[in-house]
């Protein structure tokens, strides 16, 4: 089936064979149909099968030939990464439609954001928190909202982005189409899903096992023994690039440095980078600048890089799901792949039930040379955080001036304060009284 039978505006459809796609793969074969029937979508399909073109093609038909200036469709993603990644798909797609896209997030300038919603947008691609912050402040109006796409369900779900979804879903039309998009179904996301969509389609789409070229190794080995027995593997191990997955933000920073340390190409993605630093790991991952790249669950969802050799757990995920997502990111267009997950005793049980998933027991190896007897330290300071320089204590700022009696400090704020009857006043708009913008608030997940 080439992409000509869907019989897209040609617009699209010139748009469609400049970026060079030829044929559809299995999810948009499914999802493009239905979607351009107005239908409603459940789609299971991890990243790297084309689900963005799934639905941003379909989108892009539909909002051709409407009003412009008003926001028509809303794609709600849980990071920054994938809200670009899908920002530029339409960018590419919608290249001579004229339709505009714009994407919402936090840790960057809301000016910008501001000013682009104020001149007038039909697409938003948007991350929770910084969508609610707009939503609060009125800068943008979603009261002409036709399509809903929520993208990667599960990982939003994860970072606990399910309360501010239930906010959005309360200020938007009730009558609109509604696309969900999900690598794995738990019960929250499937219970989310019930109540979200209507009479909708299941497309289901290599969610069930990972793939056939990807060969799995379990290495036994104790928790302050990691870095080294990674650091042997890596030397032993013909690798082209790698992407090593850890539990925690942290961690994934403090990998990432070691392998620098020890001669690497290495580079982190978590979330305390600011955009430009995480987008040039990113980059570098891609374009061969970093073999290595060391990457939280929540960082990683979005990447899609067709040529990594070797995948390896860090620290084992916490569902079989999780495992199966991460290992697809190797073996893709029928080249091999290898994934090396590094288990400790504590493992056994989410190992036994990674097994259970995949119909076949794992293979257990181990390095030959290595010294797996090294008793840990009597505290693991691998990744503790370095402590921290006590602050000085500040003079007050009247010290220089002071010519009255010292205040002792066990004394009462009230017999310290001036005397009766002359109370205190605040004056209007003084500091610490004045009403901040919200889009200097810290809220989670902007």
């Amino acid at each position: 089936m080439p992409f000509q039978s869907f019989q897209f505006h040609p617009s699209i459809a010139a748009s469609i064979v400049a970026a060079g796609y030829v044929t559809p793969t299995p999810i948009q074969q499914q999802s493009i149909p239905t979607v351009l029937a107005g239908r409603d979508v459940m789609g299971l399909a991890q990243t790297g099968t084309g689900k963005t073109a799934a639905f941003a093609l379909p989108i892009l038909q539909r909002l051709i030939d409407g009003p412009r200036g008003k926001v028509r469709a809303l794609i709600v993603a849980p990071t920054r990464e994938l809200a670009e990644q899908i920002h530029e798909a339409f960018g590419v797609l919608g290249k001579q439609t004229r339709l505009k896209s714009v994407t919402v997030y936090g840790g960057v300038n809301v000016n910008p954001q501001i000013q682009a919603l104020k001149n007038g947008v039909e697409i938003v691609v948007a991350c929770p928190g910084r969508l609610l912050d707009h939503l609060a402040q009125g800068t943008v109006d979603l009261s002409h909202l036709e399509v809903l796409v929520l993208d990667e369900a599960d990982q939003m779900f994860d970072m606990g982005f399910l309360p501010d979804i239930k906010r959005i879903l309360k200020q938007i039309p009730a009558k609109r189409q509604t696309l969900l998009f999900s690598a794995t179904m738990p019960p929250d996301i499937k219970k989310l899903a019930q109540e979200i969509l209507t009479n909708p389609v299941t497309v289901q789409v290599g969610n069930t096992a990972p793939p056939v070229t990807v060969s799995h190794a379990l290495y036994p080995v104790e928790q302050h023994l990691k870095t080294c027995l990674l650091l042997e593997l890596l030397q032993h191990t013909d690798t082209d690039s790698v992407l090593i997955f850890t539990r925690t933000k942290h961690r994934a920073k403090r990998l990432g440095e070691q392998l620098e340390k020890a001669g690497y190409k290495a580079a982190s993605l978590q979330g305390n980078l600011s955009q430009n630093r995480r987008q040039a790991a990113l980059d570098g991952f891609r374009d061969g600048t970093y073999q290595i790249l060391v990457a939280t669950d929540i960082a990683a969802r979005g990447i899609d890089v067709s040529q990594i050799s070797h995948v390896v757990n860090y620290d084992i995920p916490d569902t079989p799901e999780a495992y199966v997502h991460r290992i697809g990111r190797t073996g893709r267009a029928a080249k091999s792949g290898d994934a090396f997950t590094m288990v400790s005793s504590e493992d056994a049980l989410m190992v036994r039930t990674i097994e259970k998933k995949l119909g076949a027991p794992l293979e257990r190896r181990t390095v030959a040379g290595f010294d797996y007897s090294v008793v840990a330290p009597k505290k693991d300071a691998e990744f503790a955080r370095p402590p921290r320089e006590p602050r000085p204590q500040r003079k007050p700022a009247d010290a220089k001036k002071s010519a009255g009696p010292s205040i002792n400090p066990f004394k009462s704020e009230q017999s310290a304060s001036k005397p009766a009857g002359r109370p205190q006043q605040t004056r209007p708009g003084a500091a610490g009284n004045a009403p901040k913008s919200i889009f200097n608030s810290s809220r989670r997940g902007k």
